[in-house]
């Protein structure tokens, strides 16, 4: 008896299928963890691209003031500031807008409005512009105006003479470019959520003021 009993096979639980189901347990909140993230690191490579597309834009813009084709000059910095991972393609809307030293936008008077009158230039990426300089070389850029351009005549100074000023306008512009971004899903985690939308509107706007031509 005492042989046999030393001869007996003591046998362990498995622990194969315990891992299984811990593993089918947690695969699914890492899973949407990862997407998560991978969301969030697109989104905010977008906001980054095109805050830093209307910052060099602005610049820009200040510095064509108000010369022949300036629009399109603005309009290819944002498209060539804004690249991948971002996708420019994702751009809806660029506007270019006289806006006073609060961010506030003003009317082709100067005054302070939020509603008709506004001095501001929308472009939507569809089809072409086309801009020719004064030393007829041309640029043509994807975008169309929106309505009629309203922020043409900006104030700018040349030489030391005041050009393109309205009637009693206090100096120079603060000329802002903002940019409409639409990030869309680049994961599953949409489906598997059920979450509303086709992904995230990003506005971002900077404002410079005019720089003097000498």
């Amino acid at each position: 008896m005492i042989r046999l009993l030393r001869r007996t096979i003591i046998r362990r639980p498995n622990g194969t299928g315990q891992a299984l189901v811990e593993f089918a347990l947690v695969i699914p909140t890492f899973l949407i963890l990862l997407m998560g993230l991978i969301e969030f690191a697109f989104l905010m490579n977008g906001q980054l691209s095109i805050d830093f597309a209307t910052r060099d834009a602005a610049l820009v813009a200040a510095e064509a003031g108000n010369g022949v084709g300036a629009d399109c000059v603005i309009l290819k910095k944002v498209d060539d500031d804004v690249s991948a991972p971002a996708i420019r393609a994702n751009i809806t809307q660029v506007q270019i807008y006289w806006t006073n030293s609060t961010g506030q936008l003003l009317d082709t008077s100067g005054n302070v409005t939020s509603g008709a009158g506004q001095a501001v230039d929308t472009y939507n990426r569809t089809g072409s512009t086309t801009c020719t300089f004064a030393d007829s070389s041309t640029l043509t850029v994807p975008y169309t105006i929106a309505g009629t351009a309203t922020y043409l005549a900006r104030c700018n100074y040349i030489g030391g003479t005041a050009v393109g000023c309205p009637a009693g306008h206090p100096g120079l512009d603060t000329i802002a470019v903002s940019v409409t971004y639409h990030d869309s899903w680049r994961t599953p985690l949409h489906g598997l959520l059920g979450l509303l939308g086709n992904g995230w509107t990003l506005t971002q706007s900077n404002a410079m003021r005019m720089e003097p031509v000498l």
